[in-house]
């Protein structure tokens, strides 16, 4: 056989085994994208992509939610006194521990986000399709009205199917401020949890519930229906980049989800760290009570307390 024979034959393998390794490659990717598009993932990408980006939001931002409540739970029951800053607060967190401190409460912050975040957005994303197809026979667009009740409805939802891993949170950034003989020293959102079932009842994981509901009700009015409001104004009314209208209107949507939601959230965090005391009585006995005793013990100002740290800790969802 002749060397270009056998130069002919080499060239020819190598060409077959090119184009099978591609042919296989293609394969792959189609088998992948096959995948991606059936029924049942094209249903579960809004609740993973939900889910994923809330998780990272929140080891982000973890710090600033541990000053936010901190700051909510000060001076509980008065009027007058010291006024807490984050600044301030930042600092007797500091010098009591360790700067780790400020990520306290972090496994349940990412359990929350899993369980309330992924429903969230999920629910959000299901119902406005299927608006927008309901819509499209008729020949109407979405409107605000429907943007506000699909996020009203997916924010109640998801708010109280998340309420043990919000209420986890919550008694864990607080059991620092309790005298070193009571604190509990969670060790994790599972230790949290389990610590609750044990002394309070499984009932006890929804304390706090109906402020909880009504918080993500009114913070999914501000984060997702002025999200998609501000972002349909600002495509229709300017010419700026898709990049500078998203980053506008989530700071938009940021602003009014934390001013409609600071004030439930704030009595949702005073609801879920109360436990009773010698006398068997809790300091609120519901959601109304406790804005009325904060209202008259400590003055209305008092629901905002940390409206910029609030808003720093709600932007980055929005």
């Amino acid at each position: 056989m002749s060397s270009n024979t056998l130069k002919q034959a080499a060239e020819a393998a190598r060409t077959k085994t090119s184009t099978m390794t591609k042919q296989g490659s293609e394969t792959v990717t189609a088998v992948g994208n096959d995948f991606l598009h059936t029924p049942i993932m094209r249903a579960a990408l809004p609740f993973i992509n939900g889910g994923i980006s809330g998780m990272v939001a929140t080891t982000v931002i973890q710090p600033v939610d541990m000053i936010k409540v901190r700051l909510q739970l000060a001076g509980e029951g008065v009027a007058t006194g010291p006024k807490p800053t984050p600044l301030s607060v930042t600092r007797d967190i500091l010098a009591q521990g360790k700067a780790l401190d400020l990520y306290t409460g972090l496994s349940a912050g990412l359990l929350r986000q899993a369980v309330y975040t992924t429903a969230r957005l999920g629910f959000f994303d299901t119902f406005m399709k299927s608006l927008a197809t309901r819509a499209k026979e008729k020949g109407n667009q979405v409107g605000f009205v429907e943007r506000a009740s699909a996020g009203l409805a997916a924010g109640g939802i998801a708010a109280f199917i998340g309420n043990p891993a919000d209420l986890a949170l919550i008694r864990m950034q607080s059991d620092g401020l309790k005298p070193i003989a009571e604190r509990k020293n969670y060790k994790s959102v599972i230790d949290a949890l389990s610590s609750i079932v044990k002394s309070e009842g499984v009932t006890a994981l929804w304390a706090g519930a109906t402020p909880t509901v009504v918080r993500a009700m009114s913070l999914n009015l501000g984060q997702l229906a002025f999200f998609s409001e501000a972002k349909a104004q600002l495509k229709q009314h300017t010419h700026w980049s898709a990049q500078s209208q998203t980053l506008t209107a989530s700071a938009i949507a940021g602003f009014f989800a934390s001013f409609l939601s600071l004030p439930f959230d704030f009595v949702k965090t005073r609801l879920q760290k109360q436990q009773r005391g010698p006398d068997g009585k809790l300091p609120y006995k519901s959601m109304t009570d406790c804005f009325v005793k904060v209202a008259r013990q400590e003055g209305l100002t008092r629901f905002y307390r940390g409206f910029g740290t609030y808003y720093v800790r709600i932007a980055p969802h929005a």
